[in-house]
């Protein structure tokens, strides 16, 4: 797979998790591998599951995570109250974070620019600014060369 196609491929992973993330912070389900399949299923007119086997990769790693990545953001995001974080704008952000924190293959630049990418496709314009500064915060914890895959 080339590059482009791997970068396209990667991208609509994201755009999957982020899509689901959304949901999923609105009703949690009682059973997430059958609510799963439900997603998938309806995605595959589309294209097969497999294509999104990165965003699923992604889903996993910020719901195990979740209270871990909640708490670095209630850190980072000094003079907000958590709660009033849009639903959007927490989903972006646990999906930059899992990616920053627990994904040494993605650069963190990496996961902040597609982050920004998705706050301009799915939330309003100041959501960018928003998530940019939470991340570019972390950014400078995460102890490894922000351009690098380590």
């Amino acid at each position: 797979m080339s590059n482009k196609a791997l970068f396209a491929q990667r991208r609509d992973g994201r755009v999957v998790a982020l899509q689901y993330l959304y949901a999923w912070s609105l009703n949690i389900p009682e059973n997430l591998v059958e609510d799963l399949t439900t997603f998938f299923t309806q995605m595959e007119s589309e294209k097969p599951r497999e294509h999104f086997a990165f965003g699923e990769e992604l889903i996993h790693g910020v719901i195990t995570n979740v209270d871990e990545i909640d708490g670095r953001i209630r850190g980072l995001a000094q003079n907000w109250d958590f709660d009033r974080i849009a639903k959007i704008d927490l989903a972006i952000l646990r999906l930059a974070i899992f990616e920053m924190i627990h994904r040494k293959d993605i650069p963190p630049v990496v996961s902040i620019n597609e982050a920004i990418d998705l706050s301009k496709q799915f939330s309003n314009a100041d959501a960018k600014r928003f998530i940019n500064g939470i991340l570019d915060k972390l950014k400078d914890q995460v102890g490894r060369d922000s351009r690098k895959i380590t």
